[in-house]
């Protein structure tokens, strides 16, 4: 059996390709996989309204009840997109949820596993706007919030998102950041970091070292995804 790691599909609307892709490959997957590993930021948004005002992602959520019925155990890993997720995952879909990062053994692999909005440190606004975000008293209001309230907090949260994209990828060097990081959680006793977030497709060993680095890339132009598989972790490049 297999397991499987994605993270930044952004998903917006069941017309673009990448929408489409997905569900082509989670259909794919039914009765093939142990874990699938949601890394983060599947949704361009998401937040668990109770009128649930985002039907236009019901296909997917159709495809993951299909993996689930099927054997596949969901994991999910709140990502800067999508968060408070709400009783669709906790519930129907019978997802585990993680608001930050987890350690799990893996196929003889000790995993460091995370979204990794909080790897990078030095961007004090974000993780500043990340902590209000996910504070109690914000997951308690969400109940109350009319559901126009949900396409205005996308709005906001879509345009610093892609105003902010290219302004912190010219500040900082992600890939050093991500390897920096992955030799910081080797004290942990871990040998392995999956991440998403940062938009990098990478899977390599730190040297002199059984650590293996996989940084997931995205499911919007790369279209690239994890696999660990007889414990060795792979970057894979699904072909449309």
């Amino acid at each position: 059996m297999r397991s499987i790691f994605i993270a930044d599909a952004h998903l917006e609307s069941p017309e673009d390709t990448n929408y489409q892709l997905l569900l082509r490959f989670l259909h794919e997957l039914e009765g093939e996989l142990d874990t699938l590993y949601i890394m983060g930021d599947l949704f361009d948004f998401w937040v668990g309204f109770p009128s649930h005002p985002f039907t236009h992602y019901d296909a997917v959520l159709d495809a993951l009840e299909r993996l689930v019925v099927r054997g596949c155990r969901l994991v999910y890993f709140e990502g800067n997109h999508d968060f408070h997720l709400g009783s669709i995952f906790s519930e129907r879909l019978k997802a585990e949820i993680h608001a930050g990062p987890f350690i799990e053994s893996v196929q003889g692999r000790k995993l460091f596993l995370c979204h990794g909005d909080q790897i990078n440190r030095e961007d004090r606004y974000y993780q500043l706007l990340r902590y209000l975000l996910r504070s109690p008293l914000v997951a308690a209001a969400i109940r109350y919030f009319p559901p126009a309230w949900a396409v205005k907090i996308r709005e906001l949260l879509q345009k610093r998102s892609q105003r902010g994209y290219s302004v912190k990828t010219a500040r900082w060097d992600y890939r050093k950041i991500v390897l920096d990081f992955a030799r910081s959680i080797m004290k942990q006793e871990c040998d392995g970091l999956v991440t998403g977030h940062f938009h990098i497709a990478l899977c390599e060993n730190i040297p002199e070292t059984p650590f293996t680095v996989l940084s997931l890339g995205d499911w919007m132009e790369q279209l690239t995804y994890g696999e660990i598989l007889d414990g060795e972790l792979r970057l894979m490049t699904y072909s449309a």
